[in-house]
């Protein structure tokens, strides 16, 4: 994500008008529970590319940080705004977020803001807005000291996800905590059926753009700073995509071969699938199945962009049925719907939509899934299982318990030397500047 755009000192039109859907924008995941990319879709378009930009920084900044302005607003507030006024709660909590955490100039961010509620419908709350937020720069340190006695306002994560992570990784979770409140890297995953690595690496030198091989990946370059895909050279025409170096780990495992048929059964947006097609030089039988028609269009945009074919069919991989359901396959990738917990820097919603209650009804979808998807795979196939997830039921007690109920599953284990080994699996983490949070276990089914 980039830097905010420096707002001037008077505020335009069109900073206030980011200011006021950034606050719209967050009253959205806050109060309604609905995700950040939905809100953000669902944000009054703007013209300016640097507004666009500036509205997905406040957004996504006080979502981030969003116990610890909060934790300040509280104190500021000698009546908390009423349940209507959440849009103006909104409004104070981006306020706020310029104050701490961006390098608008003060002056700048406030009279936007200011302004911004009399763009929300709430003439009356200009000048409360004023006094809250001058009165937070009096007071700044004074507040902050105050804010940061919480663990929720320090770390900026629920209590309950810092007692799970605190419990499975002793000696990583600060860590862990800390990439996943930073901005993530942007990774690129080369075409190898248009270009070579370092043939694209040197385009995007031509172009600007420094990047770096992404380790542990064959395709992988990260940049040193997150562009529009506009700027990427080649992108329309498919020579790259854009996936985080630890989602590439998923087709290097799986290692589908020339000729085999295989079953991408969870394939939304659709750059498994199509990394799966790249490495085989696009000579396997692949389907690519989901449950969401709607992402599924996705998969389709993905594979029409990089020159690629598969079979797209909606289906649920926890009710196989249908003509894909009838086939056996050599490979299958298996990326279940899990907490997300190791993806939280590119989507800190999930910090405040998931609920330490969601998990065990996760875990459940899981096991089923891989109930219903084994009998699809051929003797002697693989299964590859993938989460992006940090808890272990999702990971590798999940994967305990279906070897302990599966007779002709075996754990194949991943001689590789990224990662953490668990028993059974490897787990990466969220770093700083590396790959995000993924787990991943293979499977073999005996026979052949």
């Amino acid at each position: 994500m980039t830097e905010p755009a420096l707002a001037p000192a008077q505020p335009t039109p069109a900073g206030v008008a980011a200011r006021a859907a950034a606050a719209r924008v967050v009253q959205a995941v806050r109060d309604q529970g609905r995700s950040l990319t939905d809100a953000l879709d669902a944000a009054p378009p703007l013209e300016d590319a640097r507004d666009r930009a500036l509205v997905r920084e406040l957004a996504y900044g006080a979502i981030r940080t969003l116990p610890r302005l909060e934790a300040i607003a509280a104190q500021l507030y000698a009546r908390p705004p009423k349940r209507e006024d959440g849009d103006l709660s909104a409004l104070v909590l981006v306020g706020l977020y310029q104050l701490t955490a961006t390098r608008i100039p003060e002056h700048a961010a406030v009279a936007a803001t200011v302004d911004a509620a009399k763009r929300l419908g709430k003439l009356w709350a200009a000048a409360l807005v004023n006094a809250l937020l001058r009165r937070f720069l009096r007071e700044r340190e004074a507040l902050l000291a105050a804010a940061q006695r919480s663990d929720g306002a320090r770390w900026l994560f629920p209590d309950w996800l810092l007692e799970r992570l605190r419990a499975t990784w002793p000696e990583d979770w600060q860590a862990i905590v800390q990439a996943s409140n930073g901005h993530p890297p942007m990774t690129l995953r080369v075409n190898a059926l248009a270009i070579n690595r370092g043939d694209y690496a040197q385009r995007l030198a031509a172009a600007g753009l420094a990047a770096r091989p992404a380790p542990h990946t064959r395709c992988g370059l990260t940049l040193d700073r997150p562009v529009p895909t506009d700027r990427l050279p080649g992108f329309g025409e498919g020579l790259v995509s854009v996936q985080d170096a630890g989602a590439q780990l998923a087709a290097e495992l799986l290692d589908a071969q020339p000729g085999e048929r295989v079953l991408d059964a969870c394939a939304a947006p659709g750059g498994k699938s199509a990394h799966i097609l790249e490495r085989a030089g696009g000579r396997v039988a692949l389907t690519a199945l989901d449950s969401d028609a709607a992402r599924l269009v996705r998969v389709r945009e993905t594979l029409a962009r990089l020159g690629l074919k598969a079979r797209v069919i909606q289906g649920d991989a926890a009710a196989p049925a249908g003509d894909w359901a009838g086939d056996t396959y050599d490979r299958i990738l298996l990326d279940v719907p899990c907490s997300a917990t190791g993806v939280i820097r590119r989507h800190p919603d999930i910090k405040w939509l998931r609920r330490e209650s969601d998990i065990p009804a996760l875990a459940v979808r899981q096991e089923r899934m891989l109930d219903a998807i084994w009998p699809l795979l051929a003797p002697g196939g693989t299964l590859v299982y993938a989460t992006c997830s940090l808890l272990p039921e999702e990971n590798e007690g999940q994967v305990r318990a279906f070897l302990a109920r599966q007779p002709d599953a075996r754990d194949h284990p991943l001689e590789v030397s990224w990662g953490f080994a668990r028993e059974p699996g490897r787990q990466t983490l969220p770093q700083d500047g590396g790959m995000d949070g993924f787990y991943y276990a293979r499977l073999c089914k005996v026979g052949r």
